[in-house]
């Protein structure tokens, strides 16, 4: 199969594909793999670099897109992107379809096989592609919520860790998941006052047992959010509905009455975003004031520590690529996991959770497969 690399368009995305060390994976089972230049330069992994690994470097993404048999990204295709996608093609990278309706709309269009790495499952039910840029966002949230409660960002210049006679700042993480447990062991680390709120009392457990006390653990409800929101410095938005778009569970009043300065980090803005008043922002340009609270949304949270999150993303999403370059109909139809993340096949939407946010007719993946 020849398999293609394009350079990540998105603002401030340096993210890659497939690093060297994936080219040399792919090429030594038979396949071709064409490179955009420059893909990688922005992380160090040089056009030389894929040279030496069995890749063709080629001028512009269109030469890839005309030629491979399938497109290895990292973010959803841009507009653009998408028209050049053609019937046929594969298009493995990350898609967050239920809150883009255009995107939706211009694969669908497309008649390509569109695999989304947020909704590939494992035999535990959990998201293993997702989970390694989760571990990564939820790190830097913590980062990026200390920072921007700096006075000069425009936060109640609190110190996150507080000092000897000043308590520490209060922490608010929404949801215990994989964003959301790497969230609290960071600001745990950093001597934060921390607070996990999730509906899951299994989970609950896990997270009480895993903190021994550092790290208040409590049951998510509506009246427990706005209580712990209103006394936070900083609350992490860590929730998440696999393909679907994100409930709103901090609402434009709750927001309105948090503490001036406070910070909020939405971890979910990808699927929509979990706060009323988020609007996705870029490394660019990474916050916006309402209310007088900042708002840090970046669609693209990894991307700041971009050659990290290659390679951990790579990790992940390697052997997926291996299956579906040797035989993409067979690997889509005798491994489940793999098929939970078909999203789009030939003209038609193969995940309930986006056909049921942007009004598409369903079909299950395996019957649009097998569909003759």
């Amino acid at each position: 199969m020849l398999v293609g690399v394009p350079k990540e368009i998105k603002n401030h995305e340096y993210r890659v594909g497939l690093t060297p060390s994936s080219v040399v994976e792919l090429v030594a089972r038979g396949h071709r793999v064409m490179v955009e230049t420059n893909a990688g330069m922005a992380i160090d992994f040089s056009d030389n670099e894929y040279r030496a690994a069995g890749a063709e470097i080629v001028a512009d993404a269109a030469e890839i897109f005309a030629a491979a048999d399938m497109i290895i990204k990292v973010k959803e295709p841009q507009a653009n992107e998408c028209k050049m996608l053609r019937a046929g093609q594969i298009l493995y990278t990350y898609l967050h379809l239920a809150p883009d309706p255009e995107q939706a709309r211009l694969l669908v269009e497309s008649g390509a096989t569109c695999i989304a790495y947020e909704t590939v499952t494992d035999n535990q039910g959990g998201l293993p592609l997702l989970a390694p840029m989760s571990e990564v966002a939820g790190r830097m949230s913590v980062q990026a919520g200390a920072h921007y409660l700096e006075i000069a960002q425009g936060g109640r210049g609190v110190l996150l860790g507080g000092v000897p006679g000043v308590a520490p700042a209060k922490v608010l993480v929404i949801g215990g998941g994989v964003v959301g447990d790497n969230a609290a062991a960071m600001a745990v680390g950093l001597g934060a006052d921390v607070t996990i709120v999730d509906r899951s009392i299994a989970r609950l457990r896990q997270l009480d047992a895993k903190y021994q006390g550092r790290a208040h653990c409590v049951y998510s409800t509506a009246v427990a959010i706005e209580e712990y929101a209103l006394n936070a410095d900083l609350v992490i938005g860590a929730v998440l509905i696999p393909g679907a778009a994100a409930p709103k569970l901090l609402s434009r009043d709750i927001i309105s009455r948090m503490k001036r300065g406070a910070v909020v980090v939405d971890v979910a803005i990808d699927q929509g975003g979990c706060f009323e008043t988020s609007r996705a922002t870029t490394h660019q340009e990474p916050t916006f004031v309402v209310d007088n609270v900042v708002h840090y949304c970046v669609a693209n949270m990894p991307g700041g520590v971009a050659r990290t999150a290659t390679m951990a993303l790579n990790n992940a999403t390697l052997s997926y690529a291996l299956a579906l370059a040797n035989d993409p109909v067979s690997a889509l139809l005798t491994d489940k996991n793999l098929q939970n993340g078909l999203n789009v096949h030939r003209g038609q939407v193969t995940y309930k959770a986006v056909a049921d946010a942007l009004g598409y007719d369903y079909i299950a993946a395996e019957a649009a497969l097998t569909k003759i």
